[in-house]
């Protein structure tokens, strides 16, 4: 997590950290009633009322940029890291607590924030090891746009959403008509970027779904130019997990390892109607991200006996050591030391250096 926020920080995103429970009204307000079905709830025995235990931190950070901070310059870049716990998890994600860190963009409507917001996702993955990386980017409102063009009714609407959630082009093709051509082709256009662009561009879209292909096209530009290691692929019909987004969205992975590094995408900041801005941001699930880098060598530990002075002992904690204070006297420094697997020892008597164990 470190590693990651310092990254984070080497950007400008500031951190914030909201708090871990919240009364639900505030909790669940705006964006957040897409959490509430993953919610947690308890009753607060002071007041009587309900509270949750947040699901997710996004909302929560969006929530502190359009109050507390809401007059401060735009964009406005912050960052977050913290435990939070779900009802139940997913197929991809099946723990019920993780651990989040992530980044957001507030005030920023422009392809150069999404580009933005997802290489500093990468940059700090490869900061702290993870290797292979990919990132799959969505267009979550592109389908709703083609349902409208089509002018489908809300029966047609649902089978078709079903057909599209499970990639059946045999179900999209029983639709019929105008409508299992478009969909059959936007099921079609995903895979590679720039393939999947490709058969994007040769689509008919609406005008608001045009100009999500277009951002699309032009945030892959900018991704091949500042993370050109990052591997990118399209999938312009999903959108599950992404329900309170409302533009190009996007899931990280890591070749061979399990589950979803992180996800993000853009959505709408504010909650009262009056004071939403355009916002873009990302989570990171530390649990996936630990599997994605290397395991953590063993620490270097001086052991000190316990007649060290405390001098000796700052010295070396100041030149830069982890120190283990003895606190009883021992015949063999060596043996305890390596009792309690430290990776050295000290003894005043061979010198100020600590020692190495053989």
């Amino acid at each position: 997590m470190r590693g990651l926020i310092d990254r984070f920080r080497a950007s400008a995103y500031r951190r914030v950290d909201p708090p871990l429970v919240e009364f639900e009204d505030s909790l669940l307000d705006g964006a957040g009633t897409a959490t509430a079905p993953h919610t947690f709830r308890l009753m607060d025995p002071v007041s009587q009322r309900m509270m949750g235990v947040r699901a997710d931190m996004t909302v929560q950070v969006a929530r502190i940029a359009t109050s507390r901070l809401i007059k401060a310059p735009r964009p406005l870049r912050l960052c977050y890291a913290g435990p939070v716990l779900r009802v139940r998890g997913s197929q991809l994600r099946p723990e019920r607590q993780v651990t989040q860190a992530g980044c957001e963009i507030y005030g920023a409507d422009q392809a150069e924030a999404d580009a933005e917001i997802i290489a500093v996702a990468a940059d700090a993955l490869h900061a702290v090891g993870a290797k292979d990386l990919s990132a799959d980017l969505s267009l979550p409102t592109i389908v709703p746009a083609v349902f409208d063009d089509l002018g489908l009714d809300a029966k047609t609407r649902k089978n078709a959403r079903l057909a599209l959630d499970r990639k059946d082009a045999h179900d999209v093709a029983a639709l019929g008509g105008e409508a299992a051509t478009r969909l059959g082709a936007l099921l079609d256009a995903s895979g590679l970027a720039r393939r999947a662009l490709e058969k994007l561009n040769s689509i008919p879209l609406p005008p608001a779904a045009e100009a999500e292909r277009a951002r699309l096209a032009r945030v892959m530009d900018l991704l091949e130019d500042a993370v050109p290691e990052l591997a990118l692929t399209v999938d312009p019909v999903e959108h599950r997990g992404f329900e309170y987004q409302t533009g190009l969205s996007f899931t990280l992975f890591a070749k061979g390892v399990r589950g979803e590094l992180g996800r993000g995408g853009r959505y709408s900041a504010g909650s009262d109607g009056t004071t939403t801005e355009p916002a873009t941001g990302f989570s990171l699930y530390l649990d996936s991200v630990l599997r994605a880098v290397p395991a953590a060598a063993r620490p270097v530990t001086v052991y000190l006996p316990a007649n060290t002075k405390p001098k000796q002992a700052a010295a070396l904690r100041q030149a830069g050591w982890c120190t283990l204070s003895g606190l009883i006297t021992v015949s063999d420094i060596k043996a305890e030391a390596r009792r309690l697997d430290c990776t050295h020892y000290f003894d005043p008597a061979q010198g100020d250096a600590p020692c190495p164990l053989d």
